[in-house]
């Protein structure tokens, strides 16, 4: 991908970039998105309740069970749910959801370990929402780079926004690519569409501009040579840089690039210092 100099094609390149922001910001503000999680909780063998959802929560061998008293209702897969009910095992990165009013309960594995998310459109932090600030979109920030996949994919411990909690990580390759006549790498990981490549990072903005703790980046499946375009105007914030009811992975040590990437989105508004 390049960005030729000339106004239609750089006026292009930021309308496209706009509309992704948008689309970005959309989806935080969902009803039920991100900003409106309101606890991160975590069932053990004990039976006990959670602020902000119904029920009396569990954890075992057969996964999540709920208890509901007497008048208290869940609604999973357009089914209503009384008394007892066992949500079964859940994969690893998995959720399944209930709906509990306008409120939905999210059931989930991260790190190996059962979590409970009720989710309130009325949260303050999804009502507050304006927006996250971001670099301007800048076609200097679009890099080309090269994708050589491992013989065999490499599970990859790393750390999580959460303290003591770990993910694995199947690694699939390393990407290679220059910046200011720098040569760096990054560790990637599969993406969410086959074929597609996802990286974590931080760099030399990383708790001055943008969010300390992690960034990430989706690029699109290598050419049949390798190569990768990275349009870091791109770089994401995670979950856990809006709030700390997320489980996000931290990047692999061999991501923590040493050149500031001046791209993308920064340190969402409701993490920066209050001015005195």
């Amino acid at each position: 991908m390049t960005v030729q100099d000339t106004p239609t094609d750089i006026d292009a390149f930021a309308a496209a970039w706009e509309a992704w922001h948008q689309l970005r910001d959309s989806a935080l503000a969902h009803e039920h998105g991100f900003l409106a999680v309101t606890g991160l909780h975590w069932p053990t063998s004990d039976p006990q309740r959670f602020p902000g959802a119904p029920g009396t929560w569990s954890s075992g061998d057969d996964g999540v069970t709920v208890v509901l008293e007497d008048g208290e209702e869940l609604v999973i897969d357009g089914t209503a749910v009384h008394g007892r009910h066992t949500f079964g095992v859940i994969p690893e990165r998995g959720a399944v959801t209930a709906g509990w009013g306008d409120a939905v309960i999210e059931i989930a594995k991260r790190g190996g370990h059962d979590v409970i998310r009720p989710r309130h459109p009325e949260h303050p932090l999804r009502t507050a929402f304006t927006g996250t600030p971001a670099y301007a979109p800048d076609p200097r920030w679009v890099v080309t780079g090269t994708y050589t996949p491992f013989p065999e994919p490499r599970p990859t411990t790393v750390g999580a926004a959460v303290e003591g909690l770990q993910h694995v990580y199947d690694a699939s390759g390393r990407i290679r690519f220059r910046i200011d006549g720098r040569t760096l790498g990054l560790t990637a990981f599969n993406g969410h569409t086959p074929g597609s490549l996802m990286v974590l990072f931080t760099d030399a903005t990383s708790g001055v501009t943008t969010y300390a703790a992690n960034r990430a980046l989706r690029i699109d499946a290598p050419g049949p040579d390798g190569t990768v375009v990275l349009d870091f105007n791109r770089a994401t914030n995670l979950p856990c840089a809006y709030t700390d009811f997320a489980t996000c992975p931290l990047p692999p040590g061999e991501n923590r690039l040493p050149v500031a990437i001046e791209a993308g989105e920064q340190i969402p508004h409701e993490r920066k210092p209050i001015a005195q």
